[in-house]
């Protein structure tokens, strides 16, 4: 079979652009509506697409004096169980977090989901940099960059054991025999690392992927490395296609370097499109949806990205320089955000405006106007060229965008070979093409 496009739906409040929720062609229903996730994940499914996304903050996210953006929303792994009833075929994908959670209880709820969903779940792996998340979990300070990575790794290696704590036929569930399970097809983990104590077995049969799918969306060096040895889809954020391109190669250089397939590693750059009927109709649509953008609301967040940096006193319509930023190394939040923004600010020389307007498209995803041909046509060339294996969906207005899409370009993608006409496979590995992990603790047994 031909290689094939894989599409991913970022579902986010009411659209990805900061003032998506103001625009009349966004949604009304409660940011808190199970149903409303429900009816995205449903149309993304109408439409083929691989997996559904759920992003998490361990903050509120809404600025001290600032009450101009789209805040709150339903915890996400909560949310994929209602999701996995709602819909048949395709993957559930949440984000936690290493840096703030337990593996156990996490691996449990992962594991949870996979059976219930028959084998769609997917794990999208963050280590926080949220300001002040430190303070909703007890916690002095922020680990620093490179100590939440130490931890995220140890974490994987627990999180990991403890799916293969089981044996895929440890399950016996035999009445006649009086045999539910099989003890010597269950073992202990007895994990004893820097951060974490934990006995096991997992209290829940391996998943029926085996592991849920790992995804992760570091780009820093070292989000890079981790993504190399653990990830198997990953979501990553450019404003150019050159940018792209030089990720997709180094990324699966890395992951040659760690023994793996570059196949079995699949990159999403993020994309958000504005479609209309025409380029001047798509362009308009941009424009209103700019003009209903708070400037301050905007540089609020991009002193979030910058780990709290102060850019008050930068006027709205100045040509900006580097020097207006803090070095990206410097920076203990997402670092591969910031390394974006500078890079452009080098480029480009925008002013405080035009970057807080391309900011509030999709923070920092590539965003663009235009026809539904004019999007298959980025998409096609930026898949042929190596820039990407498919594409994270952040759609700017919800659902209107998305239902553009999947109505307009994903019919395009079909006619052109580059997308499935039907569902093939039953498992969210299945749909990416990605193998059920080997269990490492019964490597021996048929897996």
């Amino acid at each position: 079979m031909s290689r094939m496009l894989h599409l991913n739906l970022f579902m986010l409040g009411r659209g990805h652009h900061e003032a998506a929720w103001r625009h009349p062609l966004a949604s009304r229903r409660p940011v808190t509506d199970p149903g409303y996730y429900a009816s995205l994940a449903r149309t993304a499914e109408r439409g083929l697409f691989d997996s559904v996304f759920l992003a998490d903050v361990l903050t509120l996210g809404i600025g001290e004096g600032s009450a101009s953006n789209l805040a709150g929303g339903l915890e996400p792994i909560t949310l994929l169980t209602s999701l996995a009833g709602a819909t048949e075929h395709i993957g559930l994908i949440a984000t936690a977090s290493t840096t703030y959670m337990e593996p156990f209880n996490l691996a449990r709820q992962f594991a949870s989901i996979d059976h219930i969903s028959a084998g769609r779940a997917g794990w999208n792996i963050v280590t926080t940099w949220s300001p002040g998340a430190e303070r909703n979990f007890g916690r002095d300070a922020q680990p620093a960059h490179e100590d939440r990575y130490a931890g995220a790794e140890e974490f994987m290696r627990v999180a990991t054991g403890l799916w293969d704590s089981w044996a895929d036929d440890a399950l016996l569930d035999d009445q006649a025999a009086g045999r539910f399970a099989d003890p010597r097809r269950i073992t202990a983990l007895n994990h004893a690392g820097a951060q974490y104590r934990v006995a096991g077995p997992l209290n829940v049969p391996r998943p029926p992927q085996g592991w849920p799918v790992l995804v992760q969306a570091g780009s820093s060096d070292t989000g890079k490395r981790f993504a190399a040895r653990w990830a198997e889809a990953v979501f990553t954020a450019h404003l150019e296609k050159a940018t792209a391109l030089a990720f997709y190669r180094d990324l699966k250089a890395l992951v040659v370097q760690e023994g793996r397939s570059p196949d079995h590693v699949l990159v999403l750059p993020g994309l958000s499109a504005v479609i209309g009927g025409t380029e001047a109709e798509a362009q308009r649509l941009a424009r209103e949806l700019n003009e209903l953008a708070d400037p301050e609301t905007g540089r609020a967040r991009l002193s979030g990205r910058f780990g709290g940096h102060d850019f008050s006193h930068l006027p709205l319509d100045r040509p900006l320089t580097v020097d207006d930023f803090p070095p990206p190394a410097s920076v203990q939040a997402a670092r591969s955000r910031t390394e974006v923004i500078t890079g452009m600010v080098a480029r480009e020389a925008p002013t405080l405006r035009q970057l807080l307007q391309k900011l509030a498209g999709a923070r920092g995803h590539f965003t663009m106007a235009g026809t539904p041909e004019q999007v298959a046509d980025l998409m096609a060339d930026w898949f042929a060229t190596g820039a990407a294996d498919g594409f994270n969906l952040m759609p700017p207005v919800l659902p209107a965008m998305l239902d553009a899409f999947v109505d307009q370009v994903v019919p395009i993608l079909q006619k052109r070979g580059l997308f499935r006409t039907e569902y093939t496979a039953t498992t969210l590995r299945g749909h990416y093409g990605l193998p059920r992990p080997t269990n490492r603790r019964f490597a021996a047994a048929a897996e």
